[in-house]
C-alpha cells in the first residue's frame, strides 16, 4: 500500500529527516530514522489487499510524531550489561538453533483414503481465546475423520472473557480451510435446512481421549441422531499415542488449513514489513494483561488497588475462581508471567542492545504506561500494532479480540526472535508454528529460576552486569527452539494431571510431523 501522497510538504519532510539524522549517532536513532523513511519507501512496495485510506495530514503527523527522537532522549534511557549501541552487533543473537535437518513431514501415508461415507454431522462450539480455539478446531477436524462425520464450520466462542462476536469467516479463510481438507474430511458451511431444528445429541467429549473413545462411546450415538454437537473443543484429543495419519492431519489443519482471513493476512504482513524496516526484531508476547493476571492471581509489582480489582474479577468469574491463591507462591513457582520490568532485565542480560526493535504482541497492558516505563527505558524502539498501523487501518479489527490477536500472531511467527513472557496458549501455538517453519529462534524464559535472580538484584545481593548475563545466557542455551522430542508427563502425576503436565502437541509436534530426509548422496 502506498502511504505517500502527492503534495506532501517537502520542506517539513526534509526538516524531520535532518532532525532524525542529527540524532542518528546511535543505532536506535538510526532505526527510528529507518521507519520514518519507510513511509516514502512503502510507496513502491504495493500490497495484495488494499487497506483503508486516511487523510494526508493525519497520516503525516502520525508517522513523524509517533517515532520522533525525544523518546530516545529521555533521561531514563540507558545501556546495560554490555549491550552498547557502539559495540559490533552480535549476530549469534539472531541465529536460529540448529535444525539438525528436521523438516515438516505431514503428507498422509499410502494407505490413507479419501473421506468415507459420512455417518452424520458434527457441530462444534469452540471455547476460549484465539489460540485455544485454533487448537480445538484442529482437534475436531481429526475427530470428524475418526467418526466419518461431516464437519460443519465451527462456531467461535462469543461468550468468554473477550466477548468477541467474530464468526469463523471473520478470523479464518473459510474457503481455504474447506479446500485444504477436501481429501481428509467433508466440511460444509451449515447444516441442511431439514436438520437445523432436528434433535441433536449434545456431548462434552472427554478430554485427552484416544481413537477408541470416539469409536466406542461417541460413534454409536449416530444410531439415534443425525447431528452430534460438541459443547467444547479444547483438549479433546490426547497429545500422544494416536495413529500417525491422525497426528499428521492435526498438523496439516493447524499449520496449513487454518490460514487467517485475507484482510487479517494483508495487514499482518504489512506490520511485518514495517517492523523489518527497523532491522531484525524481537516479538515479545507480553502476557501482562488483565485477564491473565486475574486468572493466575499474580499481583507482584502491582498496587493494592490493582490487586484488589484483579481479585474481584477472579471471584466474579465462575470458571476462574480458585480459592486461596498465594501471589508470592505463584510467582516463586514460575506460574506468573514476567513483568515488563523483568522482561527488560531478561533481554538485556541475553545481550540484546538497547537499539533492538521489540514488537509487543499483546492486548492492553494492565496499568498502561506506568508499568511499561522500565522496559521502554531499556528498549526505546518498543512497537505494537497500534503504533505501526494507523487508526484507520486497525478500525475493521479493533473491536474484535480474536482478529487483533491474529495480527499479533502473524508478526510473532514472522519475527527474527520470539520470546513469550508466559507459557499460555498463544506462546505454545506460535512456538509450534515457528518450529514448523524451520525452527526459528524462540527463547522460552525459565521463569522459576529467573525470578529468584531478579529478586537478588532487587535486594542488592546481585548486580546487573557480566555475571548475571552469563548466568541467564547459560540457563537458556538449550531453550531456543531446537528440535527435540515432545516431553511426556511429569513423573508421579496421575489422572487428568498427568495429561495436563504433558507438552502440548501443537507446541512441539515432533516426532509425529517432522522427519530427517535421507541424504541422497549417501
Amino acid at each position: 500500500m502506498a502511504l505517500r501522497r502527492k503534495g506532501r510538504p517537502a520542506g517539513r519532510r526534509a526538516a524531520v529527516r535532518w532532525w532524525l539524522l542529527s540524532l542518528a549517532g546511535t543505532a536506535a536513532a538510526a532505526a527510528l530514522l529507518a521507519v520514518a523513511l519507510h513511509v516514502s519507501a512503502s510507496a513502491s512496495a504495493g500490497a495484495p489487499y488494499r487497506l483503508a485510506k486516511q487523510p494526508r495530514e493525519a497520516e503525516e503527523l502520525r508517522w513523524e510524531q509517533e517515532f520522533a527522537p525525544p523518546q530516545l532522549a529521555s533521561p531514563h534511557s540507558r545501556k546495560l550489561d554490555g549491550a552498547t549501541d557502539d559495540a559490533a552487533p552480535d549476530n549469534t543473537l539472531w541465529l536460529p538453533a540448529p535444525s539438525r535437518r528436521f523438516v515438516p513431514c505431514v503428507s498422509p501415508s499410502p494407505d490413507y483414503k479419501r473421506p468415507a461415507k459420512s455417518r452424520g454431522y458434527l457441530l462444534v462450539h469452540t471455547n476460549g481465546g484465539l489460540n485455544q480455539m485454533r487448537a480445538g478446531i484442529s482437534d475436531m477436524v481429526a475427530v470428524a475423520r475418526i467418526l466419518n462425520a461431516t464437519l460443519i464450520i465451527p462456531e467461535l466462542d462469543k461468550k468468554s472473557f473477550w466477548l468477541d462476536k467474530s464468526n469463523f469467516s471473520d478470523v479464518f479463510d473459510e474457503e481455504h480451510f474447506i479446500r485444504s481438507l477436501v481429501n481428509d474430511v467433508k466440511v460444509e458451511k451449515r447444516l441442511p435446512m431439514e436438520l437445523v431444528k432436528a434433535p441433536k445429541s449434545v456431548r462434552h467429549f472427554k478430554s485427552w481421549s484416544g481413537v477408541d473413545y470416539y469409536r466406542d462411546e461417541i460413534s454409536p450415538l449416530w444410531e439415534h441422531r443425525q447431528v452430534i454437537r460438541a459443547a467444547k473443543s479444547d483438549s479433546r484429543l490426547a497429545n500422544n499415542f494416536l495413529p500417525p495419519d491422525i497426528q499428521k492431519l492435526r498438523c496439516r489443519t493447524f499449520f496449513q488449513a487454518l490460514r487467517y482471513a485475507p484482510p487479517i493476512e494483508a495487514l499482518g504482513n504489512l506490520l511485518v514489513e514495517r517492523m523489518k524496516s527497523f532491522g531484525p526484531y524481537i516479538a515479545l508476547h507480553l502476557r501482562y494483561e488483565k485477564d491473565m493476571l486475574a486468572f493466575s492471581g499474580c499481583t507482584y509489582g502491582l498496587s493494592q488497588t490493582e490487586s484488589d480489582e484483579l481479585a474481584s474479577i477472579r471471584d466474579n468469574t465462575t470458571y476462574w475462581k480458585v480459592k486461596d491463591i498465594d501471589p508470592l507462591e505463584q510467582r516463586s513457582d514460575g506460574h506468573c508471567p514476567l513483568t515488563p520490568k523483568e522482561v527488560g532485565m531478561f533481554l538485556s542480560a541475553l545481550g540484546y542492545p538497547s537499539s533492538t526493535p521489540v514488537y509487543i504482541a499483546a492486548g492492553e497492558i494492565y496499568g498502561g504506561e506506568s508499568h511499561m516505563v522500565e522496559l521502554q527505558s531499556r528498549f526505546p524502539i518498543l512497537m505494537s500494532k497500534e503504533k505501526l498501523a494507523s487508526a484507520e487501518e486497525l478500525r475493521p479489527f479493533s473491536k474484535y479480540a480474536s482478529q487483533m490477536a491474529a495480527l499479533d500472531y502473524i508478526v510473532s511467527v514472522e519475527s527474527d526472535v520470539f520470546i513469550p513472557s508466559y507459557s499460555g496458549n498463544m506462546a505454545r501455538a506460535v512456538a509450534g508454528h515457528r518450529r514448523f517453519h524451520g525452527h526459528r529462534k524462540t527463547v522460552i524464559p525459565e521463569r522459576k529460576a529467573l525470578v529468584r535472580l531478579f529478586d537478588k538484584v532487587d535486594s542488592g545481593l546481585l548486580n546487573e552486569g557480566d555475571v548475571l548475563s552469563q548466568m541467564i545466557t547459560e540457563m537458556h542455551r538449550k531453550r531456543q527452539g531446537s528440535p527435540r522430542k515432545r516431553k511426556g508427563p511429569v513423573s508421579g502425576t496421575k489422572g487428568s494431571d498427568r495429561f495436563r503436565s504433558e507438552e502440548a502437541f501443537y507446541e512441539n509436534p515432533l516426532p509425529d510431523c517432522f522427519c530427517q530426509p535421507k541424504d541422497d548422496s549417501s
